[in-house]
């Protein structure tokens, strides 16, 4: 028999052996990644706040929280880092690792409003950032010092157009809710104001409170002292009335048609993080909206429960970066 044909078989049993050699190491290889995402979460989880401690964005991050960390069954930290609209948190998040131990609770407006404030943004929120789950739909409330003299929505307006620009209006900061809210009712109304701006929803409100400032778009950390008659509360910038003030109207229904400032706020990730990671977190986030403590406070300031699938957040980014992007342009509204 020729040589060669009797070392067919071995020539065989060699291919075979290395063909099962690739497949194990590949299997080793990939074991780590598989096993990585399986046992997620291995460690304690960071949520960055891109604003101030006290605001309706840190607010319902630590509602959320508490929670969820007994779901996960690890730690999970809030941290504040707030500044140039929500951007220094937001650029953290997204050059943090993507394995789901780094998130980002945000308003919708960082995503959907920014890129039309910031000409360089020092990162891109649609390419860099993934949405893991909405949190809350965030009204914003109309108040003022308990000084004015006015106590309906109709007797403001009127008193805000004559002289053109004698009161002052406090925001969170420049394209924030709460200031697309007011420049919408300046443009709508045709009136004037002085804006405010201060580095949170908090300073801005303790300057409501004091009298430094004649109105704010709350959004909705003042509530109490609207209860405690340390506010008077005209209306609401939402398309519906709050079922926590079902007797105050919206500034659709006194004649500003079409008028809803109302933004979404919630959790995002790094561009890459692994889907499964993603999408554990946005049920154990959805379940967590749904328990009757989490639910009593995101209404306690005045907001709505809203969670939705990673999908469903994105594309209301997408809605709201059209409608407050024309805003944006129309009335020449620039970052910090």
């Amino acid at each position: 028999m020729h040589s060669s044909y009797r070392l067919r078989p071995q020539r065989r049993l060699l291919g075979a052996l290395a063909l099962a050699g690739s497949a194990f190491g590949l299997l080793l290889h990939l074991q780590p990644a598989q096993a990585q995402t399986e046992a997620w979460p291995g460690k304690p989880i960071k949520v960055i706040v891109n604003f101030p401690a006290g605001g309706a964005a840190d607010q319902i991050a630590r509602a959320v929280t508490v929670p969820l960390q007994t779901a996960l069954g690890k730690p999970v930290v809030v941290e504040n880092r707030g500044g140039a609209g929500g951007n220094i948190g937001g650029e953290a998040v997204a050059k943090s690792p993507a394995d789901g131990y780094t998130l980002l609770m945000s308003s919708g407006g960082m995503v959907s409003v920014n890129p039309h404030l910031y000409p360089k943004m020092p990162f891109d929120p649609a390419k860099d950032l993934v949405p893991v789950a909405a949190a809350a739909r965030v009204l914003v409330f109309l108040e003022v010092r308990p000084t004015l003299p006015v106590n309906t929505i109709q007797e403001f307006m009127q008193y805000l157009k004559a002289p053109p620009g004698k009161l002052s209006f406090g925001t969170p900061g420049n394209g924030s809710s709460p200031h697309l809210a007011a420049e919408m009712l300046k443009a709508q109304a045709n009136v004037f104001a002085v804006h405010v701006p201060y580095r949170g929803a908090a300073p801005a409100m303790q300057d409501l409170l004091g009298g430094q400032v004649d109105f704010m778009f709350d959004p909705g950390i003042g509530l109490s002292h609207v209860k405690a008659g340390k506010l008077k509360l005209l209306a609401v910038g939402s398309a519906k009335r709050s079922p926590l003030f079902p007797d105050v109207p919206t500034l659709d229904e006194v004649g500003l048609k079409g008028f809803d400032a109302d933004t979404w706020f919630g959790f995002y990730a790094p561009a890459g993080t692994p889907p499964e990671v993603v999408a554990r977190l946005n049920r154990e986030i959805n379940k967590v909206l749904a328990t009757p403590a989490v639910k009593e406070r995101i209404t306690a300031l005045g907001g709505v429960p809203a969670p939705m699938s990673p999908a469903d957040f994105h594309a209301r980014a997408a809605i709201d970066s059209t409608r407050f992007g024309a805003l944006i342009k129309a009335r020449n509204i620039t970052g910090d």
